[in-house]
């Protein structure tokens, strides 16, 4: 049974389902899946993600020209997985089923990302590349072959962003905090993460509380988290439940002071909750190198994207996982999912000629694959190369809100967190 989509949903996928009609390009198409939640808590993300997945494939496409990418043009169909793991599987079985896509682009969150791996796109041999799943159990189903060397991911692992976030947190005076994260297997494994790096740097967590989300009130959660008289707050969420949430703490008389995970960043969040409440606030996020890939992606999106910037929460993953994958199609010379998997790591391992985003960049880089040339896509979230389980290494932004606007005021490199480990795990 086709899943039945909600109003909203459907409004937005009537917008963002395919790139644009583009002139001189082939008359067939092929067509990837997309499985990502448009509605629900983690909606924001998976809107900014298709409007960026849009933009890469009208890119690749205008590069291409009639000649096309393997003989087509791209396009996806998009699904709405509700931000719910069961929707997402299910969504997912009738691309690959119905519709015999060899790749999907999603989940959003890990806990849809992780049974549509395994049970759909592993077990099938499709490839999926996920631009926002962070939890560090995807490695773990990676290193035991449940993923089967199918799964790719533009962000990096909350292994390395729960300990970026410990750090980042005692440099800003946060050495005692409470904790209320999302109870899935992101927010677990978040927690976990920072907890252990937290702990060993000398802070102290005085409460824990899990909550479960699309809750209409968080009352109970946000009462139970205040009884220790905490002196601030990490939220471990998403911005639709995060904005009740903190707003809630705000309304009971929680100290206003805040750490966020990626994400939060988010102009509805800061909306939502009011800005005046935010000023003591502070986050970390997967960072970026900049590069001309950056440069272009920071003026092109906005001007076709329908209110989101540059910054949108997975935004930047969402455009260089639909960059690779599409370089990877030109590679492949197949629209076929073995081919496809394994040219993954050829455009984006080094010694090839350095090609970057946009119409300019992509007709160089198709050009080279054409003459057999190696190249090597260095994007917008900076030069990537997937090791043996599908993961990528980056660096990490440090960010606070000042005056309702999102501050960049630091980055910490992989060399920055892996020293913090070492030092953790002695």
């Amino acid at each position: 049974m086709r899943l039945m989509l909600t109003s909203t949903a459907l409004a937005i996928i009537a917008t963002m389902g395919a790139p644009a009609a583009l002139a001189q390009t082939p008359a067939c198409t092929h067509t990837v899946g997309m499985v990502v939640s448009l509605t629900g808590a983690a909606g924001r993300y998976g809107q900014a993600a298709g409007k960026s997945v849009e933009l890469a494939f009208s890119d690749l496409n205008k590069a291409a020209g009639l000649q096309g990418i393997a003989g087509c043009k791209l396009g996806f169909d998009l699904r709405d997985a509700q931000s719910q793991g069961s929707v997402a599987v299910d969504q997912a079985r009738q691309l690959v089923d119905l519709k015999k896509v060899p790749a999907i682009i999603g989940g959003i969150i890990s806990s849809v990302s992780v049974p549509m791996v395994t049970s759909v796109t592993a077990p099938a041999g499709v490839v999926q590349i996920s631009p926002a799943s962070s939890s560090p159990s995807l490695t773990k189903l990676a290193m035991e072959g449940k993923t089967g060397g199918w799964f790719f991911r533009t962000i990096t692992s909350d292994a390395l962003q729960g300990t970026a976030a410990a750090k980042y947190a005692l440099d800003q005076g946060l050495k005692s905090l409470t904790i209320i994260h999302v109870n899935n297997d992101f927010g677990v494994n978040m927690l976990a993460e920072f907890r252990r790096a937290y702990e060993a740097l000398g802070g102290k967590i005085v409460d824990v509380t899990p909550y479960n989300p699309d809750q209409s009130s968080y009352n109970a959660e946000v009462t139970k988290a205040l009884k220790t008289d905490p002196a601030a707050l990490y939220f471990i969420g998403y911005p639709g439940d995060g904005t009740t949430i903190i707003r809630t703490w705000v309304q009971q008389g929680g100290p206003q002071k805040f750490l966020f995970n990626d994400g939060m960043n988010s102009s509805d969040f800061v909306k939502g909750v009011g800005a005046q409440y935010l000023n003591s606030a502070y986050g970390t996020s997967s960072g970026t190198t900049k590069t001309e890939s950056t440069e272009y992606f920071n003026k092109a999106y906005p001007a076709m994207s329908g209110g989101f910037d540059a910054e949108a929460p997975a935004a930047v993953q969402g455009y260089d996982a639909a960059a690779i994958l599409g370089l990877a199609v030109a590679q492949a010379g197949k629209f076929e999912a073995t081919a496809i998997r394994d040219a993954i790591r050829k455009v984006t391992a080094p010694g090839g000629e350095v090609v970057h985003a946009g119409p300019a960049g992509f007709a160089r880089a198709i050009e080279l694959i054409r003459k057999k040339k190696a190249v090597r896509y260095v994007g917008v979230i900076g030069p990537v190369q997937f090791d043996k389980y599908g993961d990528i290494a980056g660096p990490f932004r440090a960010w606070k809100f000042a005056n309702g606007e999102v501050v960049t005021v630091g980055q910490m490199s992989t060399e920055d967190v892996a020293a913090i480990q070492a030092k953790i795990n002695k």
